[in-house]
């Protein structure tokens, strides 16, 4: 807990999921000072139990977990990404004879992304955290923020208040900060849920990461260490309730026809989760000494992995933009401080959200004529060269006006 005298910072962030406690280990590393604020006790936030959860890291979000000294905590429990297939199909019929294949080695760097279980992750967060004297950890609620033109502060369900020059909400898709601070969200629900689980396979997944297309929802199939593998699979709402509600023997039985026989028998190893599939974006990422990063300003459908990692892209907009304004003295709370930010971010954010959508509606239906277009479009972009290395540099992270810290540049 925190007393109510807390040192004034010069971010004051809010959130302690993975978004926070990356902004707050980068923006520490470069010399400025952090508080980091969690409404749950550090105890609830450990996960040293293995449960399938996993992340999709880009290429581009490897080298900034290493810039920020993340990487050579969780390296060595991690599962490079060797090849990805991208295909339709129906379940108990098999992929579809088009496919879109991205394969290591075809861009000048490699692997192209890594898979990493998420308590490995977190693990490694609370460490690196506890490990950084610039950063000062606070358990509790934000009930309040109020900014000026000198500086901004939080109260929490405390009674303490927390001062600080900008305040950073990382806190979600229903974010308490971009509410605070009057900015509108823009969204709506999908009637889709993800089953996300884990399996133990009897062949060997060569480290292919594979994403089905079919009629109710994409179905994705993510390489763990070992013969294991993280499903994330798309169902109407209805469907996913009852899915989830079976034995584990039956829930099994409704994956088979979907998943396939190529890896050989498949069984469930650790928990289940179900999570509502919706858009979310806040209408502006930015306000006076306040800006979002994450989910608090663009949740997005799962169909192409790239949700934490469109986190940290923004991670590495902000605090490149932020460090660079303190070592020129600038106020970093200022308002066109933070628009370079938003202008950074806004238009990546934009296509990535319009892509997500257009393909969760592209994709999850059966109708035969939408289903030969997409086909034809994947096996042409898979065809052509060109099409298929820009459209790997993109999902690895390294295309575009990228942050340094996502070029392994340390600020």
């Amino acid at each position: 807990m925190t007393s109510s005298k807390t040192k004034p910072s010069d971010l004051i962030i809010v959130g302690g999921g993975l978004n926070g406690p990356a902004l707050a280990l980068a923006a520490a590393n470069a010399g400025l000072t952090v508080t980091l604020i969690d409404s749950l006790p550090k105890a609830a936030r450990m996960n040293d139990q293995f449960d399938g959860r996993g992340y999709a890291l880009s290429l581009g979000s490897q080298k900034l977990l290493k810039a920020i000294g993340l990487w050579e905590r969780v390296s060595k429990m991690a599962q490079p990404i060797l090849d990805v297939k991208v295909t339709d199909g129906k379940p108990g019929e098999g992929p579809a004879p088009f496919m879109l294949e991205f394969r290591d080695g075809e861009i000048d760097e490699s692997p192209m992304g890594y898979m990493v279980e998420d308590r490995f992750l977190r693990q490694a967060i609370l460490d690196s955290l506890d490990a950084q004297p610039r950063i000062t950890q606070v358990e509790g609620l934000v009930t309040a923020q109020e900014v000026d033109l000198h500086g901004a502060s939080v109260t929490l369900d405390t009674g303490a208040k927390i001062n600080g020059k900008l305040i950073v909400g990382c806190d979600g898709r229903k974010s308490g900060t971009a509410e605070r601070a009057g900015i509108k969200r823009t969204g709506w629900g999908y009637g889709q849920t993800a089953l996300v689980c884990a399996i133990q396979h009897e062949r060997p997944h060569e480290g292919c990461a594979h994403q089905y297309f079919l009629p109710s929802g994409p179905l994705a199939i993510l390489p763990l260490p070992g013969n294991q593998s993280s499903i994330v699979w798309t169902e109407k709402d209805k469907m996913a309730a009852d899915i989830q509600a079976l034995t584990d023997e039956d829930y099994l039985a409704v994956l088979r026809p979907r998943f396939g026989d190529f890896l050989g028998e498949i069984s469930l190893v650790g928990k289940r989760f179900t999570y509502p599939l919706n858009i979310t974006l806040a209408n502006s990422f930015t306000a006076p000494r306040v800006a979002l990063v994450g989910d608090a300003a663009h949740g997005m459908h799962p169909i192409s992995g790239q949700g934490l990692n469109a986190g940290l892209k923004d991670v590495g907009a902000l605090t490149e933009v932020l460090v660079e304004a303190h070592r020129r003295g600038e106020d970093i709370g200022r308002e066109d401080v933070l628009e370079r930010y938003a202008q950074w971010r806004r238009f990546d954010v934009a296509t990535m959200a319009l892509m997500t959508d257009s393909f969760n509606k592209l994709f999850s239906n059966d109708n035969p004529i939408l289903r030969l277009a997409r086909d034809l479009g994947m096996g042409v972009v898979n065809s052509v060269t060109g099409l298929r290395r820009a459209a790997i540099r993109e999902a690895a992270g390294v295309n575009g006006d990228v942050p340094k810290l996502l070029r392994g540049i340390a600020l």
